[in-house]
Parts: structure tokens; sequence; C-alpha cells
């Protein structure tokens, strides 16, 4: 009798694993789940400037050129640091340096310098009277571009909106296929950070003006900060 019920009871448990074994081999019930992406733009003004100002020379001895690099940037140096006050603007060197100079047989014939003073900040008519100033230097470039609070703040922005935008059309989404509403997924948020702005060559005329100490004329445009928002919702 005790060996009849020990048969039973294993063979119960082996219709318990075959049927469980069954069920793990059943297909997966289809998942009701809709990717989707949505993007916001937004345009702020350019709040902060980057001139570069330089000089460029050649010589045939050196030591002496690089003397004459160096003492045309100390003479801009001290003039602009008097005027230095960040954030609106800060003062700082840029490129300063010799190359030789060959002719077509490879002979040495010379040497070529270049030594440059950056000014950047948010203080655009500072800035551009203290590059009038500097007789020693003239203007190369312009670049205008967002300060890291301007670009945080329309990063901030243009998430939201795109935020707002995904919510909203993973609403819709679920009302056409007659769903009650969802449940979030896993979703990226992606920030384009503006590229480099296209640096503005000073024209001759320009040049002239700033040797007049006349200030150096420009004017700031618009830049775009873009962020994208994509992911997957489960309807329900």
């Amino acid at each position: 009798m005790k060996k009849h019920t020990r048969w039973l009871v294993a063979g119960v448990m082996l219709a318990v694993a075959q049927a469980a074994f069954s069920q793990s081999q059943a297909p997966a019930q289809p998942s009701q789940r809709v990717s989707l992406s949505a993007s916001a733009t937004v345009q702020v003004p350019q709040d902060e400037l980057t001139l570069t100002l330089g000089t460029q020379r050649e010589g045939s001895n050196a030591p002496e050129l690089q003397n004459q690099l160096k003492a045309a940037l100390d003479t801009a140096l001290t003039l602009a640091r008097r005027q230095a006050q960040a954030p609106l603007m800060n003062v700082s060197t840029g490129r300063f340096g010799l190359s030789p100079r060959h002719d077509r047989n490879g002979k040495l014939v010379g040497w070529q310098g270049t030594a440059e003073l950056i000014l950047q900040g948010r203080d655009f008519v500072r800035i551009s009277q203290t590059a009038a100033q500097l007789q020693t230097l003239s203007v190369s470039s312009v670049v205008f571009g967002l300060s890291a609070q301007q670009r945080q703040d329309a990063q901030s922005q243009a998430q939201a909106q795109a935020i707002e935008q995904f919510q909203k059309s993973a609403s819709e989404i679920a009302k056409s296929f007659g769903f009650g509403g969802y449940t979030l997924g896993e979703i990226h948020v992606n920030a384009n950070q503006p590229g480099p702005v296209r640096p503005y060559m000073m024209a001759a005329s320009l040049k002239s003006a700033a040797d007049e100490s006349s200030p150096v004329p420009m004017e700031a445009g618009l830049s775009q900060v873009n962020v994208n928002v994509s992911g997957s919702v489960q309807l329900k």
C-alpha cells in the first residue's frame, strides 16, 4: 500500500513538472509597446564674445623676432588687464611662437612669428573699446557664442518642451489604439550643444578703425539649443 502511494505521488509531481514545462514553452503574449521621440528647439541671443587680436612678423634673426613679438604682446596685455573684469571681460594669451621659412631648395631663409591676445566676456562694448586701444595688435577674428548660464537656461527650457511633447504624443497614441493610458519604459534625453560659431574675420577697414582708437563694429546673432527625448511606452 505504501509502495503504491509513493508511485502515485511521483506521478503527480511528474504531471506538474510537465505542465510547468509546457507553460514555459508557450509563446509570450504580445507586448503593447510603442517607440516614439519628440524634440524641441529654443533660440536664444548670443551673449558671449571672443575677440582675438594678433600680429605676424618676419625676420632673419629668431631671438630678435621673438623679442619683437613679446614686446608687442606685453604692451597690449598691460593695457587689456586694466579693463579686465570677469565675467564682463577676461584676458588671456593665444598662440605665440616662431616657425622657420625655407626656400625651394630647403635652405633656411628666415623666420615667421605669431602672437595673439584673446578678449572674452559678456560686455561687448568693453571688449570692443579695449580692442581699439591695443595699437600693437590688430583684430583677426570675432566669435559670438553662449555663456554657460545662457546655454543651461536654454537647455532646460527646450528639455521641458520636448518632454511635454513626448507625453502628449504618448497619450494621443494610447487613445488612438483604444487604451486608457501608458506607462513609461526606457527614456533617453539628449541635448545637442550649439556648434562652434563661424568666426567673423575682420576686414581691413575695421583694422584701420581700430588704429584710430574707435570701437570695432560688431553685432551678435542667435544660437539654437536642441533637446531630443526618445524611448518607449507600454500601452495599458
